[in-house]
């Protein structure tokens, strides 16, 4: 399944005559634009809608306002998303995380509620679309913050919404998928429910997709993402396995999850 190009991609293919202004930068310029300012419009729109909607519903009514919102700012950033199996409909997703897009490509897939560190809930713009789209923050330094975090997973899962973990803790430069901590699994565990694999990869024409599409290591946030308004296009490949109940431990199926990402990176 492939999301449609950018629309806005046109503006690349030369520069409008009499210009002394790079095409690519008002691209650039655009899309910078319309991340902003349609960003305020779908703040705008969550905090009017939710004051409407009954709180058994509100997290879905979350979840489907990021996937509306999340399929435009592909199209807005040029992103080309194909799938290889199917995303699940409910239970949990574990994922490889390489970077930020992972939430925009995955939820532009299929509304779901995502797992995130707090340090997210702290990033300009980011941080207040991850609130309003109702993610739930983890402290893992904090161990009761992290009891109160599997609670929260245990109620999403509860409600029939996919969950989206990223169990590495961090992303990384792609190269190699990180040790999982397990402590987020106990929900799977408890509940028995259906656990599915998941990776997400990128490719750029031109560049660097360690150090231009991932986000790690010391990246800054504004600047990573204002070189990421000039790439014409990113293509992501998303694939998933058949969801299934696990057997053991957290820690067991942990590695079990582990192994199964690592496969299907190959």
């Amino acid at each position: 399944m492939n999301a449609s190009s950018a629309p806005v991609a046109s503006i690349g293919d030369a520069e409008r005559p009499g210009s002394t202004i790079p095409a690519e930068t008002l691209l650039a310029a655009w899309r910078a634009f319309a991340v902003v300012f349609f960003s305020a419009c779908a703040l705008a729109e969550i905090m009017a809608v939710i004051l409407f909607v009954g709180r058994e519903h509100r997290l879905a009514t979350r979840t489907e306002w990021l996937h509306r919102w999340c399929r435009f700012a592909c199209r807005v950033l040029g992103i080309r998303v194909a799938t290889h199996g199917a995303m699940p409909r409910s239970g949990l997703l574990v994922c490889n995380h390489l970077s930020y897009l992972d939430i925009i490509v995955l939820s532009s897939i299929r509304p779901c509620i995502f797992v995130a560190k707090r340090d997210v809930a702290g990033w300009p713009l980011f941080g207040w679309l991850a609130h309003a789209a109702g993610t739930i923050f983890v402290d893992r330094q904090r161990p009761l913050a992290t009891a109160f975090a599997v609670n929260r997973i245990h109620a999403a899962i509860a409600t029939g919404l996919p969950v989206v973990l990223f169990p590495e803790g961090t992303s990384s430069d792609g190269s190699t998928v990180l040790p999982f901590k397990s402590s987020l699994l106990e929900s799977a565990v408890q509940l028995r429910c259906p656990v599915a694999a998941g990776t997400v990869g990128y490719a750029l024409d031109h560049g660097s997709v360690a150090d231009e599409v991932c986000y790690w290591r010391d990246m800054t946030l504004v600047p990573h993402l204002l070189n990421l308004f000039f790439k014409r296009e990113i293509c992501s490949k998303c694939s998933f396995s058949y969801p299934k109940i696990r057997v053991g431990n957290r820690k067991e199926i942990a590695r079990a999850l582990r192994d199964e990402v690592v496969s299907m990176r190959l």
